[in-house]
């Protein structure tokens, strides 16, 4: 009896360590690592955050956003961690390290930056959420750093480089939380 024990226990702890090692990519870990960006306008107004998180297999982005223009606004993220006034330029293009073309619709797309319109209601608040496959938190957080920006048109999801989105009307550096 205490053999079959073992054995029935043996197999229970084979089975969760096969469950830990095929997590579905975008699983939230224990203990992942979290950087945080607060969206600004170019006068300095609050309007928001964006958040990375180290989830199985990739990072996922959300953004809570507020005091917003209603419409949907191109959301991605941007190569260089800063995010100097009033265009916001300086945060340079998507962060793309896979060199693709831009857009989830494009063939040849999408670069790691490019995440899913944010939609704003008539009470200027929005949010969206995507997980990045294969996005690393060592590759955004580099020696540059990133940005993270809101744009004031659409995108179109296949335009190359940034999908025809518009002026950057907000911006903030990721932040280690």
């Amino acid at each position: 009896m205490r053999l079959v024990m073992l054995m029935a226990g043996g197999a229970v702890l084979a089975l969760g360590a096969c469950a830990r090692e095929e997590m579905a990519t975008g699983t939230p870990m224990a203990g992942g690592a979290k950087a945080v960006a607060m969206l600004r306008t170019a006068d300095g107004t609050d309007v928001g955050r964006a958040t990375a998180t180290e989830v199985a297999g990739g990072l996922r982005f959300t953004v809570d956003a507020m005091s917003m223009p209603p419409g949907t606004h191109g959301v991605h993220v941007h190569t260089v961690g800063r995010c100097d006034a009033p265009a916001f330029t300086t945060a340079g293009g998507h962060w793309n390290p896979t060199m693709r073309k831009h857009g989830s619709m494009n063939p040849q797309g999408p670069h790691e930056g490019d995440l899913p319109n944010l939609v704003i209601d008539s009470g200027g608040r929005g949010t969206v959420g995507a997980t990045i496959p294969g996005a690393t938190m060592a590759g955004l957080m580099d020696a540059d750093g990133a940005a993270f920006i809101v744009h004031a048109k659409a995108d179109d999801l296949m335009t190359d480089p940034s999908g025809n989105s518009g002026d950057r009307i907000a911006c903030g550096v990721f932040q280690p939380a």
